[in-house]
């Protein structure tokens, strides 16, 4: 019987559980967004629409400069085992962001949390780019990179509709809250499909600080 390999017409465990991943991380982010400038300007001592501005600009640009060198890296070093670190590592981080906009009463507090997420962002992306291309079904890459497009909207628009309604009727504290469970739960479902990734004889040892 030959074994199955990613490379044939169906989704298989590691695609599937990808864009699942996804789905929890982009609904945890679609919470928070839409209200972030809200949130600045009604919470923040010295909130204002330019610390919100700030605020959009050390992410987008923290992330897109750091995620460069880091795909460098990974690019450079061959197997999976490097990029699975990057993206479970980098989801995580990405999680405790929220603790900043939860304790969050400067404007400078709200630059960390952005810093964070810009971080983990760029140690996960990259890395999740890599694998999911790598697994991805063969002739069905469209399909495939459509579906986690799909359910990133699909995620991203039904949390931006709660997100609205958590803040109506209980304030801003749960979403965050909502936002950091959303995430650790997108990122601890990479553990389902770490025996997929790493090699068998190492996914046990993976998280003790292995040579690289």
């Amino acid at each position: 019987m030959k074994k199955k390999t990613a490379r044939n017409n169906k989704l298989n465990k590691v695609v599937k559980v990808m864009v699942l991943s996804d789905f929890f991380l982009n609904a945890g982010w679609g919470l928070v967004y839409p209200i972030l400038a809200i949130f600045i300007v009604q919470s923040i001592e010295g909130g204002s629409a330019l610390v919100a501005g700030m605020a959009v600009g050390i992410y987008w640009i923290g992330k897109s400069i750091i995620q460069i060198p880091i795909a460098h890296y990974l690019d450079r070093h061959s197997g999976e085992k490097d990029d699975y670190l990057a993206l479970f590592f980098g989801t995580m981080i990405m999680a405790i962001a929220p603790v900043f906009l939860i304790i969050a009463t400067l404007p400078w507090h709200i630059y960390v949390a952005q810093a964070i997420q810009a971080l983990g962002m760029a140690l996960a992306w990259p890395a999740w780019s890599a694998i999911f291309t790598r697994h991805i079904a063969s002739k069905r890459e469209a399909f495939c990179w459509s579906l986690d497009s799909s359910l990133i909207g699909i995620g991203a628009g039904l949390a931006g509709i709660l997100g609205g309604l958590l803040v109506q009727y209980f304030g801003f504290i749960p979403l965050f809250f909502a936002r950091m469970v959303l995430t650790f739960i997108a990122a601890f479902m990479f553990l389902l499909i770490i025996a997929d990734i790493v090699p068998r004889d190492k996914a046990d040892r993976i998280f003790l600080f292995p040579k690289l």
